[in-house]
């Protein structure tokens, strides 16, 4: 299951994430991630579910922010992003893409 939640402001935000990182925080040097509820949770799809979002908002001059492993697969898969656009803190993968 995916977490995804899409925040609208002065442009559309899709945060999205592997639903057992929900409140998770990983840290590697300088660097951090922290899986907020907040920000990644309105609901949990099925990666039918959250590859038709993926689909229908990368044509609606929406940013991405992917975290973990099977997101960022399917982002890659889905054309969102490439698999050289994608870090990593503690092993965990993360993309952010403005398109």
């Amino acid at each position: 299951m995916f977490c995804v939640k899409v925040h609208q402001s002065y442009r559309t935000v899709v945060a999205i994430c592997d639903s057992e990182l929900i409140g998770k925080k990983f840290e590697e040097g300088i660097k951090q991630l922290d899986i907020r509820e907040s920000f990644y949770k309105k609901e949990e799809v099925s990666e039918e579910e959250i590859a038709s979002i993926m689909e229908k908002q990368k044509f609606e001059d929406a940013t991405f922010n992917i975290v973990g492993k099977e997101s960022v697969r399917l982002a890659i898969e889905n054309g969102i992003i490439t698999s050289d656009a994608t870090s990593s803190v503690s092993g965990i993968p993360f993309a952010l893409k403005l398109i």
